[in-house]
């Protein structure tokens, strides 16, 4: 394979990427994890956070919008690969949410770690 057939494929394979990322913002579960994402941002400018609270707010972010992103696939084979109730697909969908629930829950400990110390210097 030449290089300049090498570097179309790649920009090809972000293009699809990116058309995935769109997607997804039209699920529901994914608005109310970007809203999440924006308000702790905003608060991290807000405080003039570390740079290694922003490290930890990212990669915190970043967890759970894959995950999100990876329940949202897995739901959708579950779908269509079998479109009726199916007890094993419910519990293949409940254990993908399940992943999301371990990955928020760790990030909003972090959101935890990193703001109360801020939140409570305003009570001072």
């Amino acid at each position: 394979m030449s290089f300049g057939k090498f570097i179309v494929n790649r920009v090809k394979a972000f293009r699809y990427a990116f058309q995935g990322a769109w997607l997804l913002f039209g699920e529901p579960s994914i608005k109310v994890q970007v809203f999440c994402a924006l308000v702790v941002t905003l608060a991290g400018f807000y405080f003039n956070i570390t740079q290694t609270e922003w490290i930890l707010q990212i990669l915190a972010i970043g967890l759970v919008l894959g995950i999100e992103g990876l329940n949202t696939a897995i739901e959708k084979i579950a779908d269509f690969v079998h479109p009726d109730f199916h007890d094993l697909i419910g519990e293949i969908k409940d254990v993908a949410a399940g992943a999301v629930t371990f990955a928020a829950c760790a990030a909003a400990i972090i959101g935890f770690i990193i703001y109360v110390p801020y939140f409570l210097a305003l009570l001072e």
